[in-house]
């Protein structure tokens, strides 16, 4: 059904407004991205998916509930896609510099990794229904980002063209965004399990992506 409506608004934008920025927030997120991808005929860099931000800010808020600091002191990296598979690099997240290992023992942050990854049901569960605030918000940083030229260091969902060994699917990864949209995707250093997670990550998007093929909507 989403993939119908994304299908079509997104030939209405492209119509309307050619020089628009595209930027996806329904689910299955990579699979929409795609959608959009091939409904608008626009290079890469404008058909951009909201995901890693989101749960990066998720992981940020869980991991300063249990040290008790801002979250905005906190830098972390998640990539792959935005679901069960995603991908939470802790060598990459640290408190004000401190390498967050430093701070928790592997236990509570295998806790709060799983924690992140249910983090949309767990919402859902509390409320009643998906997040939107949140959503909202991360739109907003990127459209900011766009908007004002700040060249934003984010992650979001991009379509690979040999990236991290990956082709022809979106996943999240970071990149710089600025007027142009992805200006940069920036390819971090990954050891042998951080790179088989997001394989097995990229394989389940591809799987998503080749039932909507076999649907024919696009």
């Amino acid at each position: 059904v989403n993939a119908g409506i994304i299908k079509n608004v997104t030939e209405k934008v492209v119509k309307y407004s050619p020089n628009a920025k595209i930027i996806i927030v329904s689910n299955p997120l990579e699979v929409m991205s795609y959608t959009a991808f091939m409904s608008a005929g626009k290079p890469r860099n404008e058909v951009i998916g909201m995901s890693g931000l989101l749960n990066t800010a998720r992981y940020r808020a869980f991991l300063a509930e249990e040290l008790d600091v801002s979250p905005r002191d906190i830098q972390s990296l998640i990539i792959g896609g935005h679901g069960d598979s995603m991908v939470l690099l802790n060598r990459y997240t640290t408190v004000s510099g401190i390498p967050v290992s430093e701070l928790l023992d592997e236990k509570k942050l295998n806790a709060i990794v799983k924690r992140t990854k249910r983090g949309g049901g767990e919402l859902v569960n509390l409320m009643g229904t998906s997040a939107w605030y949140a959503p909202g918000s991360a739109v907003a940083q990127m459209v900011e980002a766009i908007i004002m030229d700040q060249k934003r260091i984010m992650p979001c969902c991009v379509r690979l063209e040999g990236e991290y060994g990956l082709k022809d699917l979106f996943m999240g990864v970071p990149v710089k965004l600025g007027k142009n949209g992805i200006e940069k995707i920036i390819e971090v250093s990954l050891n042998d399990e951080e790179q088989k997670a997001l394989i097995y990550s990229a394989a389940s998007v591809r799987n998503l992506m080749n039932l909507l093929d076999g649907m024919n909507i696009l």
